[in-house]
Parts: structure tokens; sequence; C-alpha cells
């Protein structure tokens, strides 16, 4: 299988384990990294929205916690809700902090059921940087 495929299919998993009762809006997301290693994480909401922790950041937080410090290459993304499931701003900013430079890869589902990819650097140009 297609390493994209491979990584969407992870994704389509972890939204399974989504905790979603307010939005009923289930996300999964596979983050894979320089070093090989891959890491999933899923939406967890709270009655005060603001508390939600999208399933990108999920996915990035876990590879922190495992001791992950190459940079991330590809983010696999995907909702049965919705085709091309784009991840928020906040989390772009968190894609760019882990992508080191690099041009990380978003890897959604289309409206036909196949892969489809954007890059950080087209879906945010400019990221907050400290000078």
């Amino acid at each position: 299988m297609e390493l994209n495929q491979e990584l969407l299919e992870k994704a389509k998993e972890a939204s399974q384990k989504a905790y979603c009762k307010y939005s009923e809006f289930p996300v999964g997301a596979c983050a894979f990294f320089e070093s090989g290693n891959s890491y999933i994480g899923c939406n967890v909401e709270n009655s005060s929205y603001g508390l939600a922790l999208c399933a990108e950041r999920n996915a990035l937080s876990t590879a922190i916690v495992k001791g992950e410090t190459s940079k991330l290459v590809k983010l696999a993304i995907y909702s049965p809700k919705s085709s091309k499931c784009f991840p928020c701003g906040a989390c772009r900013q968190w894609i760019k902090e882990f992508s080191k430079g690099f041009n990380t890869e978003i890897i959604l589902e289309d409206e036909t059921g196949n892969c489809c990819s954007f890059y950080i650097d087209e879906l945010l140009p400019y990221e907050f940087q400290l000078v």
C-alpha cells in the first residue's frame, strides 16, 4: 500500500475513537516523521469549546511525548463527515512548528475517496515566529 494511503487509513481508524459528543464531527490524524515513525490522534472535545483538542495537535503531542525529534514529513487528516478535512488555523501553526523548515505534505481524502495532497506552505504561507 502506498504510504499516503496507509497514513490516511490510520487517520480513519483514529477518527473512530474521537470524543466529539458536542459537534458530532469526528476527526483522526496520523503524523509521519523523517524518522519513519508515525503517531495517531483524534479530536477530544469539551463542553467549553475553546478547550477542545484537534486530532492533528493530539497526534503531534503524542509524538513529542514519545520522544520524537525529527521533522514532520506528512500529516494525514480524515473525517467521515467531510471530504478534504483541512486543518484549522491553530493546527496549521503547529504543523509549521514541527515541520522545522520542511514543506510538510498534508494528505486528505477527496470527494471520490482518493488521496489528495496540499503542502503546509500553501495553507499557511506566513506563520507566527519569534524574531
